[in-house]
């Protein structure tokens, strides 16, 4: 369990992260991703996603080494997409044959997606994955991004790219819970809304994961 007492580190710092990743709260990923970020708080749901036919995928969480409050990266996915089109996501797709592991396909899809080179990116550790809906079984993989990089996101895919503090998205007072029908159901979900961009859906369940295993 993560002892925030003990960090030599700032909260928010790279650093810090990294080392609570490596020491989460809670039970053990494989188990736990029924436990954490919109699957706690849509509990009807669970039955549906776990009987579903899922793909593997994965999706980097790419936290910039940016003194003490690092920043995250996160996409604005273009409207011409068939799934998620339009939303603010975390680059990543399908795990392909050729994909050694989820870490390499999550690497892999931020290379293609907004040109964010491998030698910059250091995997950390893994959250509980994200079952979602559209027929996905997503990992997240949690990562350490050293500075000096540049991005060339794809047109084809990506609209913006952009960066929010860490101690904003592990701020709770920034995660507000809405509500929308799907399939007949009420379904709740976490937004948080950042200048000009609102992160919702899956992305924002990936987030109030890692403030649940990491953060609260």
């Amino acid at each position: 369990m993560t002892d925030p007492i003990a960090s030599r580190y700032p909260l928010y710092s790279a650093d810090e992260f990294r080392r609570r990743a490596l020491n989460q709260k809670g039970g053990p990923i494989d188990l736990a991703w029924r436990d954490h970020g919109d699957h706690l708080i849509n509990q009807d749901l669970l039955p549906y996603v776990e009987n579903i036919k899922l793909r593997d995928a994965a999706v980097l969480v790419p936290v910039v080494d940016d003194g003490d409050d690092a920043r995250v990266i996160l996409t604005k996915r273009t409207e011409t997409l068939r799934k998620h089109s339009g939303q603010i996501a975390f680059p990543g797709g399908s795990k392909d044959p050729t994909d050694e592991s989820l870490e390499m396909a999550a690497i892999r899809e931020a290379g293609e997606e907004i040109g964010l080179a491998d030698m910059f990116i250091e995997p950390v550790s893994r959250l509980p994955d994200y079952l979602a809906a559209t027929g996905f079984r997503i990992t997240p993989i949690l990562a350490v991004v050293r500075p000096g990089f540049t991005l060339t996101p794809s047109p084809e895919e990506v609209e913006s790219v952009f960066e929010v503090p860490l101690s904003f998205l592990m701020d709770p007072g920034n995660h507000t819970l809405d509500s929308r029908p799907w399939n007949g159901v009420q379904r709740q979900f976490y937004r948080m809304p950042y200048e000009q961009w609102m992160i919702w859906g899956i992305t924002a369940g990936i987030i109030r994961t890692i403030y649940e295993r990491m953060y609260a």
